[in-house]
């Protein structure tokens, strides 16, 4: 082989292996995210809320579920719609009484869970499934429709009196729609009331706490936080922030879950590709040729690029104040409610925090279970539920 022909060779050589590198480099950058479990604490089944606005619901009973089975080692499947029929109950007392000034639908919190298990106890779902209208999953439009028309109905009343009979006439439209409640039921061959069950199970609402982090509140003592669906005008806990990831993080730590309520509605989070993250639209943590690719794109490509999901990116460092002027302006609201169930990690050894959902396993990425990065949880959160021995004891020391 003449010389010529060696350094053709040899250029053909090194344009295949660059050819290989660039395809290598292409398929890691494509590869998404890959998270690798740390923590995984025990919890109940995903179900699904499917087209209801109840994940208050669900995710409360995912919480009381996953504490059950840690404290008595026994899984439980309970009813999330009886939780829904007596709130919805509740809450059109205080909304005809307020003359219709205040938030009525089929949002709720978590303090509704506790309230009906102290008020009227609690029922497994294979006694109440709620499914009373010829649907195989939960479908609300309709019943939600009708149940506002109802209240508003009975507000704008002609009569000027309210009838005696006004409140029945909307618990039996639950009946029709939910079923009517059981005074008595049978499980695992006893028999008991709904008051009975919750008794048996143990389960005692007084120990759980609800925590979050805003500053137009003094720290440390109770407020009642200003949300839409906060229609009992519940208080909850302030903490700084760093002191509410400590308790997220310790509750995980030591085996508890974590009722997490926070706004899914950012475009950093994709329920496809089971992520949720807050990309540094600023300072992308780049360097050399990847540095000059990035500041040759558009304003346009760069924000298609850092939510495209395609591998970690870095991401906001989240402040007080940041967390503050978007609870402020709405850019975090009430939205969903989840349970936190452990933390993992990404290829480059950034955290996230385990979050199991309430819309179902059919053709999931992760069967109903998403990861949400630290930024995304310090900057999303609306409010946490936890077992008071889950806050380290200094941050509970300081609660008044």
């Amino acid at each position: 082989m003449n010389l010529k022909n060696t350094s053709w060779l040899m250029v053909a050589l090194l344009f295949v292996s660059q050819v290989a590198i660039g395809q290598e480099e292409d398929k890691k950058e494509k590869e998404g995210y890959v998270f690798t479990e740390v923590i995984n604490v025990p919890n109940t089944s995903v179900k699904n809320q499917y087209r209801s606005g109840t994940c208050w619901s669900f995710s409360g009973i995912a919480f009381v579920e996953a504490e059950l089975m840690r404290l008595t080692d026994k899984e439980y499947d309970l009813s999330e719609m009886f939780c829904v029929y007596h709130t919805y109950s509740d809450r059109a007392t205080k909304y005809v009484r307020m003359q219709g000034k205040l938030n009525f639908g089929g949002g709720a919190e978590v303090t509704d869970v506790f309230r009906v298990i102290d008020e009227y106890g609690m029922i497994p779902e294979d006694t109440y499934s709620g499914l009373n209208y010829g649907e195989e999953k939960h479908t609300h439009g309709e019943l939600d429709e009708l149940l506002s028309s109802y209240v508003d109905a009975i507000i704008k009343n002609k009569n000027k009196k309210l009838s005696p009979v006004w409140h029945d006439g909307f618990e039996a439209v639950l009946d029709t729609y939910l079923g009517e409640i059981p005074e008595k039921f049978t499980y695992e061959g006893k028999e008991y009331t709904p008051k009975s069950f919750a008794e048996m199970t143990g389960f005692n609402t007084g120990d759980y706490l609800e925590i979050t982090s805003y500053s137009h509140r003094p720290y440390y003592e109770e407020f009642v936080m200003e949300i839409p669906d906060n229609w009992l005008w519940s208080p909850i806990w302030n903490v700084q922030l760093d002191e509410m990831m400590a308790i997220i993080d310790n509750a995980l730590e030591n085996g508890y879950t974590v009722n997490w309520g926070a706004d899914v509605s950012d475009k950093g989070f994709s329920w496809k590709k089971g992520v949720a993250i807050i990309p540094d639209e600023d300072k992308p943590d780049l360097a050399g040729t990847e540095k000059e690719k990035w500041e040759a794109l558009t304003e346009k490509e760069k924000k298609e690029s850092l939510y495209s999901f395609d591998a970690p990116v870095k991401e906001k460092e989240i402040t007080p104040e940041m967390r503050q002027e978007h609870y402020d302006n709405y850019l975090v609201t009430d939205d969903h409610g989840m349970l936190l169930v452990g933390t993992a990690t990404d290829q480059d050894g950034n955290k996230y925090y385990k979050v199991k959902n309430s819309w179902g396993t059919d053709g999931h990425i992760y069967e109903g279970y998403f990861y949400a990065s630290e930024a995304y949880v310090k900057l999303q959160t609306i409010g946490i539920a936890i077992h008071k021995d889950a806050v380290p004891k200094d941050i509970l020391d300081k609660l008044k």
